[in-house]
């Protein structure tokens, strides 16, 4: 119904003085635009801003924070006027943020919260029969903050940027651009309704009978009744292999029905078993007319937030999710926006990133909270692959106002969002915030602890939403959150940026905050001093490849700390990976040794850091790594960068996040154990090859060691009785193939003692979108990748070694290009 949509901007105050908001406005020399989309998008596509994500041009856009942007689009209404028992509904999905709208020149209302929808009657407002006219008027946003506000905050990034109920991100962030959005971006609909509408629907597991294989699952269904106090009839329908249905009687405002399922197929991330959904319908009639029909994937499945005493390492306490039954460890990473620009995601980019999040091994991740509750097709696709959902409410990094009408923005916020998401199988837990008591007990060490502004909504309105309107899923403070210091190693969840940015270990509150940046102290072997119980951030940053680097960083400034390459990096100070580099592999001379030391470096620290952590299960119980994904393309934490190109981390934790994983641990008397960590739930047994070798290809020893391990399980198999060196390494591999191989260095990367030999490799076309590259070595080669110029190309394995006469076979796909051999580069260091 709504097509055709124009844009325009103007002076503050100019739009409404020239006549935006009539009917007879003459909108004929304005731009088209897309609803969804985003201002941004449609002003490069026209020409009249130049691509913010090349070079320093993000800096073009400055003058678009200024303006008030105007959208006008006609449409027609319907023929008649409806009945008495029927209204027409005007719903704005997604309104960004501080906008007026006008239907035919007459005021609706305004709007200040891009968070839920905002939804107008105009049953009595159309013009039945013919042409209507719609005109929105978006406000500069920083006209709605003041001066004094700005400065009263104290501390935060970007501080006016919290009396605002947008995307945080937005105004910039130490991976972002400053490039805030503005418009419509969500759908706009005109709603028909009859008599009473469905205005809610609950479906959650109240109980698994594991004993009588049987389910039992309650659904509740909320009306609006707005022309009808009679009783309503919701008949449901439950579909997996059998097809259970029920009626259900509404007398007032909801009603909910309990089913018994035999033989129920449960919902299990994708590690575990079959995230088996099932296809739930709800009509609403009365008498034997349908007023309205919900269909929607539903799961059955339990999952809690288990608290309880670790008694095997006194004074602490687990902080583990419960999947029907099952203590899992959590393996994966935090999500931030896709894009900068939001309302202009394309679902193809959804599809490709969360199927490499699922090809990585993982079963988590954790929507940050300084971006969106993300569009409905994300939760579809963890529900569909089997990866829960931790999900932060939209506080990040900063104190916020709790003055009455922010705190009601708020509640509203949150009471749409939870009836929203409350019945995605994929949903494991609801968290008030990114880093925000963290943050304001370190910035306030001095006054001892308080809580911090803002704490109205993490420990009062928040969780009371989540109790009333959810009821069957955890509710957690923060990220982090817990303990004698907020990221304690004693209690709730924890995020180390104790290797990074170089903060001090084992802090309480009221003690003044250490940091140290000296490549000492951001190795990465610190994370072996992490006792945490649930890490949900750690990481540190790499570049993309250099495919990426080309599209954006201008020629002649391709040469690390460039005014462009700095740029595109928005952390401080800009040398910090220097110094991570610095203890592993040493400084770059050339673009192409940045790229592949700060990749090495990051690979390799979050290939020791998850290692650890993993050997520490049960004890530790989750690893999410900061971040998985990029919103432009930048020099940052990502795993995978803005055009989908894995980077060496995306690869090595495909290999360390496997169910099965086998790897090595040096203690305290440089003696070197052999662990297995078993995530699945079955026992294994496997014959261990352990290889102690020269980068030539000698082999010095070699033990064939017997494991079993339990299910869900992490066991130390034996010391192994190896001379340290600089011309060797440790490797295990797998006899029948249950775990990926993994080596183990004596020494930094930059101190080993070995030749780099040449890399062979083969290309053979299997079709036109597919590769098959077969690889040797005659000597251990290190680091070895393809290189293919696609975004969003699968790459079977990629940044691994080959070990003296070893062939590997590699397979590429990418069913949007036509792929060649000469497509294929290979490097190797």
């Amino acid at each position: 119904m709504f097509e055709q949509w124009k844009l325009q901007h103007f002076d503050p105050g100019a739009g409404e003085e020239a006549g935006c908001a009539r009917k007879t406005y003459d909108d004929g020399d304005w731009l088209q635009i897309d609803v969804p989309g985003d201002v941004h998008r449609t002003l490069i596509a026209n020409g009249d801003i130049p691509d913010p994500f090349y070079d320093q041009n993000e800096r073009e856009c400055a003058w678009m924070e200024e303006k008030e942007w105007w959208y006008r689009v006609q449409f027609d209404a319907p023929q008649a006027a409806p009945a008495a028992d029927e209204r027409l509904q005007l719903v704005f999905n997604g309104v960004d943020t501080f906008a007026t709208i006008w239907l035919n020149g007459e005021k609706l209302g305004q709007t200040n919260n891009m968070f839920h929808p905002w939804a107008y009657d105009v049953t009595d407002k159309l013009q039945y029969g013919e042409s209507n006219t719609l005109a929105i008027c978006f406000d500069p946003p920083l006209s709605h903050v003041t001066q004094e506000e700005i400065e009263a905050v104290g501390w935060g990034r970007n501080p006016e940027r919290v009396y605002m109920r947008k995307a945080q991100f937005g105004y910039g962030w130490d991976w972002g651009p400053r490039l805030p959005t503005i418009g419509l971006w969500l759908p706009v609909e005109l709603r028909y309704e009859r008599k009473a509408a469905i205005a809610g629907t609950h479906f959650y597991t109240l109980e698994l009978n594991q004993t009588e294989n049987q389910a039992v699952v309650a659904l509740k269904v909320e009306v609006d009744r707005f022309a009808t106090e009679e009783p309503l009839t919701a008949t449901l329908k439950l579909t997996g292999d059998n097809t259970i249905e029920k009626s259900l009687t509404i007398q007032g405002d909801a009603a909910t029905a309990y089913l018994v399922i035999d033989d129920p197929k449960l919902w299990w991330t994708h590690d575990l078993g079959e995230p088996f959904l099932y296809t739930l319908s709800v009509t609403l009639s009365q008498g034997d007319e349908e007023l309205a029909t919900q269909t929607e994937k539903v799961g059955i499945r339990t999952i809690e937030l288990d608290e309880s005493v670790d008694t095997d390492e006194p004074g602490t306490r687990f902080f583990r999710f419960v999947l029907n039954g099952v203590p899992i460890f959590a393996r994966g990473a935090d999500w931030i926006p896709a894009d900068s620009f939001v309302g202009a995601i394309p679902d193809s980019h959804y599809q490709k990133q969360i199927t490499a999040a699922r090809d990585a091994n993982m079963n988590m991740l954790r929507i940050w909270g300084g971006g969106i509750y993300e569009h409905e097709l994300f939760y579809d696709l963890c529900d569909e692959m089997g990866i829960l959902v931790w999900q932060d409410f939209m506080f990040a990094c900063a104190p916020y106002p709790e003055d009455e009408a922010f705190a009601e923005s708020v509640r509203a916020e949150a009471l749409y969002q939870v009836r929203r998401l409350r019945s995605r199988a994929s949903l494991a837990l609801w968290c008030g915030n990114n880093e925000n008591q963290w943050l304001h007990e370190r910035n306030n060490w001095q006054k001892g602890y308080e809580q911090a502004p803002g704490a109205l909504y993490y420990h009062h309105i928040l969780p009371e939403v989540v109790a009333e309107w959810d009821g069957h899923r955890a509710y957690w403070p923060g990220s982090p959150y817990g303990g004698n210091d907020h990221s304690s190693m004693l209690d709730g969840n924890r995020h180390n940026w104790e290797v990074w940015h170089g903060n001090g270990y084992h802090r309480h509150f009221g003690e003044e905050p250490a940091r140290d940046n000296t490549p000492e102290a951001v190795s990465y072997l610190r994370y072996a001093e992490d006792m945490g119980r649930f890490i949900s951030e750690f990481g540190m940053h790499a570049a993309p490849v250099r495919e990426t680097l080309e599209r954006v960083i201008p020629e002649d400034q391709r040469y690390h700390h460039s005014p462009s390459m700095d740029h595109h990096n928005k952390d401080n100070p800009k040398n910090k990976g220097d110094n991570l580099m610095i203890g592993v592999t040493g400084l770059p001379e050339t673009l192409d040794d940045y790229i592949d030391y700060s990749m090495i470096a990051q690979a390799e620290g979050l290939k020791f850091g998850i290692e650890h952590f993993r050997q520490r299960k049960p004890h530790c119980s989750g690893t999410l790594i900061w971040q998985f994904n990029d919103c432009w393309p930048v020099l940052s934490w990502s795993l995978v960068d803005y055009y989908g190109f894995g980077k060496a981390s995306y690869y090595y934790m495909r290999r360390t996040f496997a169910p099965v994983l086998a790897s090595f641990k040096v203690r305290e008397d440089d003696k070197v154990e052999l662990w297995v960590t078993n995530d699945s739930l079955e026992t294994i047994q496997d014959t261990a090859v352990i290889t102690l070798r020269t980068f030539t290809g000698h082999i010095l020893a070699e033990i064939h060691e017997p494991i079993t391990v339990g299910p869900n399980q992490s066991k130390r198999i034996r010391s192994l009785p190896v001379k340290a060196g600089n011309d060797r390494y440790l490797m295990v591999h797998s006899t029948n193939g249950l775990f990926y191989s993994n080596r183990h260095f004596f020494v930094m990367v930059k101190d080993l003692q070995r030749d780099v030999v040449p890399v062979s490799f083969n290309v053979k076309e299997v079709s036109p979108n597919e590769l098959e590259v077969e690889l040797s070595a005659e000597a251990f080669a290190y680091f070895v990748h393809l290189n293919v110029p696609h975004e969003f190309t699968y790459i079977s394995d990629n940044f691994f070694d080959l070990e003296a006469g070893e062939t590997k076979v590699v397979r590429v796909v990418n069913n949007a290009y036509t792929l060649s051999a000469d497509d294929i580069t290979i490097s190797y260091r």
